[in-house]
């Protein structure tokens, strides 16, 4: 069953009819409704188009958190052969909103991190909706480690709207947790590729994205502070969340202009969740392109360039 968005209803509307003509044609075999399907699949494709071409940050926020959006385990489970999940940050628990481990990419050994929000009730309270806790961060330090000290490239997938920011997570120190994780990130001397794949919310997501490559699919979101967040802070009032999300910038297409991020990848029409193996493999070749591109380059090369991304975002505005 398909989970339509507010502003789909023209093709929610369009998709049902579609439903009832096959529904009625297995009941009447007499009855042959192939050319007005035909029909109707020429306007829902027309109708995406033209919905879909015109996207405000809002809806694309919408579109970034649909909950059939493919996550971290459905790229892990088409892109890396040979996964091997490590648990523990070795000080407190597991985290598991931050699934991280070995595998192999196209038959190169790589290091894996990325979140999980859970597709179900059960799996979403078990990854925490991809809010992690300190031990999460602190599990992925633990994986930039052993990924620097073997040499292994490392890929972060991030789909969060934020660290957890619950009074257990704060007692255990979850501020410097992302301080410590992102430190790591910007001082690994290994190729680090990260992709936003949904929501890059707040230090939660800049944790493990501090990468020499960082790519946003089209309709994801990466920002400070979730739009309702910030409508709550600078207006008190949540329900602005629109007004908030376009005044952000937010959008893969502003973050792209301003040079936070180093590239887009194209989603499917009508968005990810309409076809998750496209975009999954379109996601697969450009990771692909950016460790082809780095590895030549020394690893105080990697670690130097970096750096100096990040602190150049900003200075040409």
């Amino acid at each position: 069953m398909h989970n339509y968005l507010d502003f789909e209803k023209p093709i929610s509307d369009l998709e049902g009819k579609i439903i009832e003509l096959k529904k009625l044609a297995t009941e009447d075999e007499s009855i042959d409704t192939t050319d007005e399907i035909g029909r109707l699949e020429i306007r829902v494709r027309e109708a995406i188009l033209e919905i879909y071409s015109k996207l405000n940050p809002w809806q694309k926020t919408q579109v970034a958190r649909h909950p059939q959006r493919p996550h971290f385990v459905d790229y892990s489970k088409t892109l890396f052969q040979e996964f091997t999940p490590l648990a523990g940050d070795r000080k407190f628990s597991e985290d598991a909103a931050i699934q991280a481990g070995l595998a192999r990419f196209r038959g190169q050994p790589v290091a894996v991190i990325g979140q999980e929000k859970g597709n179900d009730t059960k799996s979403r309270l078990k990854h925490n909706f991809g809010s992690p806790r300190p031990e999460g961060y602190r599990k992925a330090i633990r994986i930039l480690e052993m990924a620097d000290r073997f040499g292994l490239p490392v890929i972060s997938l991030v789909d969060t709207a934020g660290a957890y920011p619950g009074v257990g997570a704060e007692e255990r120190g979850q501020a410097e947790a992302i301080a410590r994780s992102t430190e790591k990130c910007l001082g690994v001397k290994v190729p680090l590729v990260s992709i936003v794949i949904g929501e890059g919310g707040s230090g939660g997501a800049i944790a493990i994205a501090t990468g020499n490559k960082v790519y946003m699919l089209e309709h994801s979101i990466y920002s400070v502070i979730s739009p309702e967040g910030a409508a709550s802070i600078l207006w008190r009032d949540s329900t602005r969340a629109r007004e908030a999300a376009t005044n952000m910038k937010i959008t893969a297409e502003d973050l792209k202009s301003l040079g936070v991020i180093d590239g887009i990848i194209s989603e499917p029409l009508g968005g990810a969740h309409r076809d998750p193996d496209s975009v999954i493999a379109a996601t697969g070749d450009m990771i692909a392109n950016a460790l082809g591109e780095m590895a030549s380059r020394s690893g105080e090369q990697l670690r130097n360039e970096r750096r100096q991304k990040f602190l150049n975002i900003g200075r040409n505005l």
